[in-house]
């Protein structure tokens, strides 16, 4: 099994699908460190040699932030939009949407499930 970056590459998927299992890395930049090292299209991850996962870990290692470097950039990137109190870290601070979506009647999956309000029990009128 091939181990690059810290993730472990899944068994008998194509290259270019079994990359993408590597945060930060999508489909666009795996199919160009694929094209970069020579691989074919059809290639699987069972048929890597040491000498192929040897040539992606370099290019990984020399082009591109991946997994604990990026998620690192990343957080600190959203720590210092609070920090400075702009608006889009007010929103990440308060855990709503952050890029303009409607938060009136969707944004559940920022904002969690529903807490219901129950409504007041009206006091007993003594007449």
């Amino acid at each position: 099994m091939a181990r690059l970056a810290g993730v472990d590459l899944p068994r008998n998927k194509r290259v270019v699908v079994a990359l993408t299992y590597i945060y930060g890395i999508g489909n666009t930049t795996a199919q160009k460190i694929c094209t970069e090292a020579g691989f074919s299209d059809s290639l699987r991850t069972d048929n890597l040699t040491d000498a192929d996962i040897a040539k992606v870990r370099e290019i990984l290692e020399r082009d591109f932030k991946v997994e604990g470097d990026l998620r690192k950039d990343v957080s600190l990137s959203i720590k210092r939009l609070m920090d400075l109190g702009c608006y889009r870290g007010v929103r990440h601070r308060k855990g709503l949407p952050v890029r303009g979506q409607r938060s009136k009647s969707n944004a559940r999956t920022r904002k969690g499930p529903r807490k219901t309000v129950a409504n007041k029990k009206k006091a007993p009128t003594t007449g």
